[in-house]
C-alpha cells in the first residue's frame, strides 16, 4: 500500500485517540464532579472549581425565618430535613 495511505491513517487514528482520551479526562475531572456536587444539592463555583455547602443566612444571624413555608422551602433547597414544629408546652 502507498506509504502516504498509511501515514495518512495512523495520524487520524493517533488524532482520535487524542480527543478520546480528551474526552475522557474533561467528562471525569470536570463535569462529573459538578453533577455530584449539584447532586448533594450544594453550590459549584466553576471558575476555582469549589463544591461548597450552602448555609442559611438565620444561621448565621441567629434571626429564625418566621414563615414556616418559607423556611421549609428554603431547607427542602438546601437538602436538610423539615422538622415539625415542636408543640407548645403546657403550663
Amino acid at each position: 500500500m502507498n506509504k502516504t495511505i498509511e501515514r495518512t491513517k495512523l495520524i487520524f487514528i493517533g488524532i482520535f485517540a487524542v480527543a478520546n482520551v480528551a474526552i475522557l479526562v474533561w467528562t471525569l475531572g470536570w463535569a462529573r464532579p459538578q453533577e455530584r456536587c449539584e447532586e448533594a444539592h450544594k453550590w459549584w463555583d466553576g471558575s476555582s472549581r469549589v463544591c461548597a455547602q450552602p448555609i442559611l443566612t438565620s444561621d448565621v444571624t441567629g434571626r429564625m425565618i418566621t414563615d414556616a413555608k418559607a423556611r421549609a422551602e428554603a431547607l427542602k433547597e438546601l437538602g436538610r430535613p423539615v422538622l415539625a414544629p415542636a408543640p407548645a408546652p403546657k403550663p
